[in-house]
């Protein structure tokens, strides 16, 4: 079953607010098993509207429209609607009831914009009677068209409160059943992951779309079945052939960050980690505290960007600065000895390098970064040569930095 989304607004068209409205909807009615044929966003024309909506209703089985029902003079979809469809504006008297108590409350004039809201197309079915949340439902040429509020929460609300189940009893069995899984993959290159892939040759009901998320390639894993047909034995066969084919590149699925994985793998072992940051400015940091309960095994880090800061907080030796540098593979080790001598941690991380635009040489260019990680008995440092800009080289060089320790805490449990 198919559905088109259709977005109002001029604030949309000229970018001073992002359509988030669209893409939440999108992504609900597709769980739910729905396909969306197309999605538009349109600026508040009347004209625009009804051409946008007729093209739907001609090829699609219901139709969502977000935007353009509040009470100002440029709210224009009802009156759009009204017109292409030939179905004059009528009062809705129990909405237009509920707006008038409301009203009674806050303003003492008699007549309020805001009444415009119970005026719906004939025909139109109001999707709640909260004063402040516009909405309805409209059976077109035997199609259902929803109207939503463009505010998000409003939006959201009624999507998941009203729209959902209504279309669920209106087209009972006709939605697919969906089984879908997004692998997070970290190190390999989206040409060589599809390369894996094409080789597994998957049955043709398995869809897998690759969506490159820097510095990560999320790869989304997909089977749909018509009504009677079971689709988890086949999602969970397929499950099982990227996890042995794709081996630790990934490194979670869904809502996982490496922040998030590397931290569980900490608290199983019952480690604490602590960080040294030069270059990532302590990202590495920001990225851990975004998970909740990280204080379980994160003891905290010293972003030590200057030398000063390096040999005051993390006892880096001033020779050793002065003889190879600061981005230098001894500094690097220096640095994690040093955050693991004053944290106590059980595992560190410490990095430096050059993430630009400017500082770079010919010796040591732009993207050259250091990484070391120091356990009880061990210091292991990697050097990289990393490309992007200043922002893709922090962040590639912190997930790097994580992705080293989950390495490490997997073949530590033996995995």
């Amino acid at each position: 079953m198919q559905g088109e989304i259709i977005a109002i607004g001029n604030e949309l068209t000229s970018g001073r607010i992002s359509n988030t409205t669209s893409g939440f909807a999108a992504r609900h009615l597709y769980e739910a098993g729905y396909e969306i044929y197309a999605m538009h966003t349109i600026g508040d024309s009347a004209a625009l509207i009804g051409e946008a909506l007729k093209r739907a209703i001609s090829r699609v089985d219901f139709v969502l429209v977000t935007g353009g029902l509040g009470s100002t003079d440029d709210d224009l979809t009802t009156e759009a609607v009204s017109k292409a469809l030939d179905r004059p504006t009528i009062p809705n008297l129990e909405l237009l009831s509920q707006i008038r108590n409301h009203l009674d409350t806050i303003s003492a004039s008699p007549i309020n914009p805001l009444e415009k809201l119970a005026w719906l197309p004939q025909g139109a079915e109001a999707l709640t009677l909260q004063s402040q949340m516009s909405g309805y439902l409209l059976i077109h040429d035997n199609k259902p068209i929803f109207f939503l509020p463009g505010v998000p929460y409003q939006m959201q609300t009624l999507l998941l409160e009203q729209v959902i189940p209504r279309l669920a009893t209106l087209n009972q069995g006709r939605q697919l059943a969906t089984c879908q899984r997004m692998y997070k993959i970290f190190g390999l290159a989206e040409a060589e992951i599809n390369r894996k892939i094409v080789k597994l040759a998957l049955d043709h009901n398995i869809h897998i779309g690759y969506y490159p998320v820097f510095p990560e390639v999320h790869l989304s894993l997909t089977v749909r079945t018509h009504k009677g047909r079971d689709p988890l034995p086949l999602f969970e066969a397929a499950c099982r052939i990227i996890e042995t084919n794709l081996g630790r590149a990934i490194y979670g699925s869904d809502n996982d960050s490496m922040a998030s994985v590397t931290g569980q793998l900490l608290h199983k072992a019952n480690l604490c980690l602590a960080t040294a940051e030069s270059c990532t400015g302590g990202l590495i940091a920001h990225l851990l505290t975004r998970v909740a309960g990280s204080s379980l095994y994160f003891l905290g880090g010293v972003v030590a960007y200057a030398n000063s800061m390096k040999t005051g907080y993390l006892d880096v030796d001033k020779e050793l600065l002065a003889s190879h540098g600061a981005v230098s593979k001894e500094v690097a080790e220096a640095m994690a000895a040093g955050i693991r001598s004053r944290s106590n941690a059980d595992i560190t991380l410490a990095v430096t390098g050059i993430a630009g635009p400017d500082g770079g040489t010919t010796e040591k260019p732009v993207g050259t970064v250091y990484i070391s990680m120091a356990s009880k008995n061990n210091i292991q440092t990697h050097h990289f040569h990393f490309a992007g800009n200043r922002h893709q080289i922090q962040e590639i060089t912190a997930k790097t930095a994580l992705d080293l320790v989950r390495h490490y805490l997997l073949q530590q449990d033996g995995i």
